[in-house]
């Protein structure tokens, strides 16, 4: 067997899995079994247990029996090592778009992180496969579409249970090849899953876990970036400082909440400089903006404990204590903690494109900008009247805050009673998953507009000769610095879409760093 393994290589079974580490192991790094031998010895009792405990004739669902709403129907002896095959084959059949290379990493380190608990049955051989295909990046192609969160993700995960037998397709350096060409060339073999270990890769929550990971991480900063951004649109309109002041949130002590607080008035250096400002009170989407990014500040602990408490759980069913010799059959693939964490993230991060979106408005509109041009523009005077600056990209930030709001219905709700009604309340976990996934998106749009409109109007402020220069503290200028590497003013008319979509590219790439002695 062909298994690279990596210097960086991150240890699974015997120590807690967070979602840094399943968010390295999709961007690339290597993953490794434990060398514990206690855990080692769970693991082997389990898949003993399961091996000894059906040859006796002993009743076990999903090994001795059909699944779901079948498990009345007896499988004799004959033909229970056929029927994991079985079940991968039949569950063939996942629709819509595939998840890229990045969220199939995610989707196998998920599911090794559950199986090498070691009650679920299977063997070390097929938790070494999956470490090899890891570190090999071979990686399943695995449609987005099939899964109800409940029995787990199982039409998603019978692609990696099919890639891990040598069937049907996975990604190779990015691109689609068939399993079994690509196992030859690394010298692997195609697994032949024993009993439960078709049911214990499949019917479990590793694909909507692995994009709450995914979904987590893309979250985490862009409350950092709106918090920057928030500091920048309030240099431009010639903000009120005082908002932002800690005694101020000393009295609402959230404390997500006052870390966001804290960072703008660290952004514009309020605490050495007051700079009046024209008014008493700025509108909301300034002034509020510590309590309206604060609220996902705030979620992010209890959302990393549902995540990784999901994410090193045995989360399938049948569990097999080896040890203890039992065989305790329950709901552990229901995945409500995720969706219930999905909906409410993909809330907190709209959130966040609605307040960059009505930050934008303030800017372009002369009623409201305190004295900067309409529509951002740098024209000059004599050509002001023919170019519109970032008026359409004010247009787009509406529309992409519009579906970010639109997607915020949360999926938990909309369960539906499945197959035979076996399956009669279901999370939805992995819609809910996906949706926050295109809420992230779509928000991520919205923030690289605000990015770019934001340093342009801090140029423009620059350029009047009332402006207090001061104003544009450090971190300001260093943003400012950095964003101009690929940004233009705005002088003249342009189309803008090359440098938005390169500005959102450097917001997934996490290009910035932010607050970086504030971890």
């Amino acid at each position: 067997m062909s298994n690279k393994q990596p210097a960086n290589a991150i240890e699974f079974g015997a120590r807690h899995i967070t979602i840094e580490d399943i968010v390295a192991i999709a961007q690339g790094d290597g993953a490794r079994l434990t060398d514990d031998p206690t855990t080692r010895e769970r693991i082997n009792a389990s898949a003993r247990f399961v091996r000894d405990l059906w040859r006796e004739e002993g009743v076990i669902y999903g090994v001795t029996t059909g699944y779901g709403d079948s498990c009345t129907v007896s499988i004799p002896p004959h033909l229970v090592e056929e029927l994991p095959l079985h079940l991968t084959r039949f569950h063939g059949c996942g629709m819509g778009r595939e998840f890229d290379p990045t969220h199939g990493r995610a989707i196998l380190a998920a599911r090794l992180a559950s199986l090498c608990k070691g009650y679920s049955g299977v063997r070390e051989e097929l938790l070494e496969q999956l470490v090899s295909y890891i570190n090999n990046d071979i990686v399943p192609v695995v449609p987005e579409e099939g899964s109800v969160g409940a029995s787990g993700d199982l039409t998603p995960l019978s692609y990696v249970a099919a890639a891990l037998i040598g069937e049907r397709e996975v990604y190779v350096n990015g691109r689609k090849r068939v399993t079994a060409e690509v196992l030859q060339e690394h010298n692997l073999t195609p697994l032949k899953l024993m009993p439960k270990e078709g049911l214990a890769i499949m019917n479990g929550t590793a694909v909507m876990t692995a994009v709450a990971c995914l979904a987590f991480e893309r979250a985490q900063y862009l409350a950092r970036l709106a918090t920057r951004v928030t500091a920048m649109v309030s240099v431009a309109l010639k903000g009120n400082t005082h908002h932002f002041d800690a005694r101020l949130f000393a009295v609402k002590p959230h404390p997500g909440q006052g870390q966001i607080a804290a960072w703008i008035h660290s952004d514009l250096n309020a605490h050495e400089v007051e700079r009046n400002s024209d008014r008493l009170q700025d509108r909301y989407s300034v002034r509020c903006a510590p309590h309206i990014i604060g609220v996902l500040q705030d979620s992010l602990p209890w959302l990393r404990q549902f995540i990784e408490t999901e994410l090193n759980s045995a989360n399938d069913n049948p569990i097999i204590d080896g040890e203890g010799e039992h065989v305790l059959h329950g709901g552990h693939f229901y995945g409500g903690h995720i969706a219930f964490a999905m909906d409410s993230l993909k809330v907190a991060v709209a959130n966040l494109a609605d307040l960059i979106d009505r930050q934008m408005a303030l800017l372009m509109d002369v009623k409201f900008n305190n004295g900067l041009p309409s529509n951002l523009s740098g024209a000059s005077a004599e050509r002001a009247m023919i170019n519109h600056g970032f008026k359409a990209v004010q247009i787009g930030t509406s529309a992409w805050t519009a579906e970010a709001l639109k997607n915020t219905m949360p999926a938990s709700v909309f369960s539906r009673s499945t197959e035979c009604h076996n399956q009669d309340k279901v999370s939805m976990g992995t819609i809910a998953a996906r949706d926050c996934e295109r809420v992230l998106e779509l928000t991520e749009q919205v923030v690289a507009a605000g990015v770019l409109a934001a340093t342009q109007a801090l140029h423009l402020r620059q350029q009047q000769p009332d402006f207090d220069q001061a104003a544009i503290t450090a971190p300001l200028a260093s943003m400012m610095a950095q964003v101009r590497e690929d940004f233009d003013i705005v002088s003249e008319d342009r189309p803008l879409e090359g440098v938005l979509r390169q500005t959102v590219e450097a917001i997934r790439a996490q290009r910035w760093e932010l607050y970086p002695n504030e971890q």
